[in-house]
């Protein structure tokens, strides 16, 4: 179908007319639309004249209604008889669709127009949205129109009116989503969301918004900041402190009601976080510092055998137990040794790797490993999964690694009685 004729769309919400009804004034609104500004908002106004109303009476446009309906109509009915036919494919039904692009960019350039100004903020999100959705010729013409200039100042502007005001909070919450659903990969729009006014409000959401605007705010800021790797410049820009936005990671991923796709992006923001960029050593340093170690081995031990948390995990405490704080903070964790024992030889190959290289960083490189770690190892079973792991094939830097660690702790482990009878005599040949 056509688009509609402009009559035909609502004022407000500029979408196609369900129940048509005219105001003292003469125009013709939408009920809902009309009715949520004069009974919500409590304006006594014609929105698209501004003329006060001399009475709040709605009256239904029956003539508009049935012309609304005639139209869609003749459209279903010319959309189920058309066939691949070579004339339908040089009649004026194919021609209209030559301009179906530049009508849709035409009323996109309006509805960003009228974004800043009407108190319907919400309601125009939602269709922006619902329009940029999936639809990646429409996402290239937002951008190239200062979508994401506008909407991030809408959204800067809703924050800053948001204390008490929840349509505010909800309208920046919904300007995130239009920005999530974007690509973001180009320098400019990198810059406009980086930028403090625009930054201070997706990092407000990511602390304290819903589930889901948390969701889009973390795919903003993955979006933005993977690019420069500068996680620590972004808060730096947003007046957050790197720990705020860690502890709020944290918090998500111990959110037991958390949904998983939530958890899961959480995850991925964390490694990111701590990975890249200039500031990682202070992030791992923070992290560590807010309890980090202790959440992600809780993750570990109820992962199960969801192979992709278990790898992501374990990737994480890796880079933690790089500090010499991260290996003091796993170590003084009942369940470390245990939670990452159970991944060996099980989950898949790379957990194995990964499982391998955070207990070489808790027993051979930390200075003074804790008899504590030593015994964990012996008694849930990591020794017996390190000495498997000579007899099968691995990576080979897996195995120097485990080679060392038995050649290093043999001693000690061998006296436990539950050490394996059969490779004592294989122990001393490695020694």
């Amino acid at each position: 179908m056509d688009d509609p004729p402009h009559l035909f769309l609502c004022p407000i919400s500029m979408d196609l007319m369900d129940d048509p009804v005219t105001v003292s004034t003469g125009v013709t609104y939408d009920r809902r639309s009309i009715e949520e500004w004069l009974f919500v908002y409590g304006r006594t106004t014609c929105p698209a004249t501004m003329q006060p109303l001399s009475n709040l009476d709605l009256t239904p446009n029956h003539t508009l209604k049935r012309v609304i309906s005639s139209w869609l109509d003749r459209g279903s009915s010319s959309s189920s008889s058309s066939s691949p036919s070579t004339s339908t494919m040089s009649s004026p039904v194919h021609d209209l669709a030559a301009v179906a692009t530049p009508l849709s960019r035409e009323r996109l350039l309006a509805s960003l127009a009228e974004l800043e100004e009407t108190p319907f903020k919400v309601t125009k999100l939602k269709s922006m949205r619902a329009r940029v959705a999936g639809d990646v010729a429409m996402q290239a013409e937002f951008v190239a129109s200062g979508g994401v200039r506008v909407v991030g100042r809408v959204m800067a502007q809703a924050m800053a009116e948001s204390a008490g005001d929840f349509s505010a909070f909800a309208a920046c919450e919904e300007a995130a989503a239009v920005l999530a659903a974007l690509p973001l990969s180009d320098e400019a729009s990198a810059r406009v969301v980086l930028s403090p006014e625009c930054v201070r409000p997706v990092m407000a959401l990511l602390q304290r918004g819903g589930a889901e605007a948390r969701l889009h705010a973390m795919d903003i800021l993955t979006k933005v900041s993977g690019q420069r790797g500068e996680w620590t410049l972004t808060t730096a820009a947003a007046g957050v402190e790197i720990d705020d936005v860690i502890k709020s990671l944290l918090e998500l991923l111990s959110d037991g009601a958390a949904s998983t796709r939530l958890s899961s992006r959480a995850l991925d923001v964390l490694l990111d976080v701590v990975a890249r960029g200039a500031g990682a050593g202070a992030a791992r340093a923070k992290a560590v510092e807010v309890g980090a170690v202790h959440v992600l081995v809780e993750l570990l031990a109820d992962a199960a055998d969801d192979r992709h948390v278990t790898e992501r995990v374990l990737l994480l405490l890796k880079r933690l137990c790089k500090r010499p704080e991260g290996r003091v903070a796993f170590a003084e964790h009942g369940l470390a040794v245990a939670a990452v024992a159970r991944t060996m030889l099980r989950v898949s190959e790379l957990s194995t790797q990964l499982a391998v290289k955070v207990l070489w960083l808790v027993s051979v490189v930390a200075p003074s490993p804790s008899e504590k770690v030593l015994e964990d190892m012996m008694l849930t079973g990591a020794v017996a999964k390190l000495l498997g792991l000579l007899h099968v094939e691995s990576a080979p830097a897996t195995k120097q690694k485990t080679v060392r660690m038995v050649r290093i702790h043999g001693v000690v482990w061998r006296q436990y009685p539950c050490f394996p009878t059969d490779f004592r005599d294989y122990l001393r040949l490695l020694d």
